[in-house]
């Protein structure tokens, strides 16, 4: 069965950073294009960042140059390295599998399956 579990939020100050991960079980994880997603209160889901097999990445334009987005075939695993955080980055963050036949990109309706979040916090 396909589970993907985030891990890594907290609370951060403006300017700092996060590191989150995302491990993956049940599935050829190196198959599959993975992206992540986030949800504030009261406002609709936001693409984030995605990461293809083969190792290219995009990100949406509100957090380009701030985030970055790897993955371990190895382990598994996808990271979201987060830095420079903003207030307005907070949110739920999901990591989530992309839709064939969609491409890699940062469109929120492309993602498919996804775990229960990380909660990211970004408050003085």
């Amino acid at each position: 069965q396909l589970q993907l579990v985030e891990s890594g939020g907290g609370l951060v100050q403006p300017g700092g950073s996060l590191r989150l991960s995302c491990a993956a079980s049940g599935f050829t994880f190196y198959f599959y294009d993975i992206g992540w997603f986030r949800q504030a209160p009261g406002k609709e889901r936001e693409g984030v960042s995605c990461i293809s097999t083969s190792g290219s990445t995009n990100y949406a334009d509100s957090v380009k140059g701030r985030f970055t987005i790897a993955r371990d075939n190895a382990k598994n695993t996808v990271y979201l390295q987060m830095d420079s955080l903003k207030p307005e980055d907070t949110a739920i963050y999901y990591c989530a599998t992309v839709l064939r036949p969609f491409a890699c990109t940062v469109v929120a309706g492309n993602f498919g399956s996804w775990g229960q979040g990380t909660q990211v916090t970004v408050s003085s």
